[in-house]
């Protein structure tokens, strides 16, 4: 299957918010912050929800400001919520296709993926865009705000997979609930602490 400039594109995108986020955890954080602005200045507030969504998830980490990581944050949020919308009307779209235009991994014959697909991958990033709302708020005093997004990001939760992404990620809200006084005790409840793999 050949590759469409759509998706070279989204691809090349993606590998440069990559290589940011490698920056930023390797401690440079002003470098990646530069970087991440550079491409948000490309992309721009209008570009595809998936590139908005990611590159603000991973800009709101790089900001010394809690105003300023909390305003990404809620970028991240939004442009999930339209990436949400478009899936689910792509899916829509799907249903009336032939099911020859599907190949096996998931995709279309054009390289996109199926309504479905991109509807699991946006659910999997609403726990953690949730608890990053909710860290943001509670940074801010606005305990109330941090609790209600602490809320969504435990029902998200419910979704992820029994892996080290989602044991990390419950494990986060579980913290994040005890600093708040939302949780029990640690290991209290179905949600201890990650447990350790063979």
């Amino acid at each position: 299957m050949a590759e469409g400039p759509e998706q070279t594109a989204l691809d090349e995108v993606m590998t440069r918010i990559g290589q940011s986020v490698i920056l930023h955890h390797a401690g440079d954080r002003e470098e990646a912050r530069h970087r991440f602005l550079a491409l948000w200045a490309e992309i721009g507030e209008h570009g595809e929800a998936l590139h908005r969504c990611t590159l603000a998830h991973y800009l709101a980490d790089t900001q010394d400001d809690p105003s300023d990581e909390l305003a990404w944050d809620l970028r991240a949020l939004t442009a999930a919520e339209e990436l949400s919308d478009d899936r689910l009307d792509e899916d829509r779209l799907d249903e009336d296709r032939v099911d020859d235009d599907r190949l096996d991994d998931g995709r279309l014959d054009d390289g996109r993926p199926t309504g479905r697909a991109g509807a699991v991958a946006v659910r999997a990033l609403y726990p953690s865009l949730h608890l990053n709302l909710a860290a943001d708020y509670a940074k801010l005093g606005r305990s109330g705000a941090a609790r209600s997004h602490l809320r969504r990001a435990r029902g998200a939760a419910e979704t992820l997979a029994e892996d080290r992404y989602g044991d990390g990620v419950r494990a986060a809200i579980s913290r994040l609930e005890l600093s708040l006084g939302e949780g029990g005790t640690p290991g209290e409840g179905r949600w201890g602490p990650p447990r350790q793999r063979p």
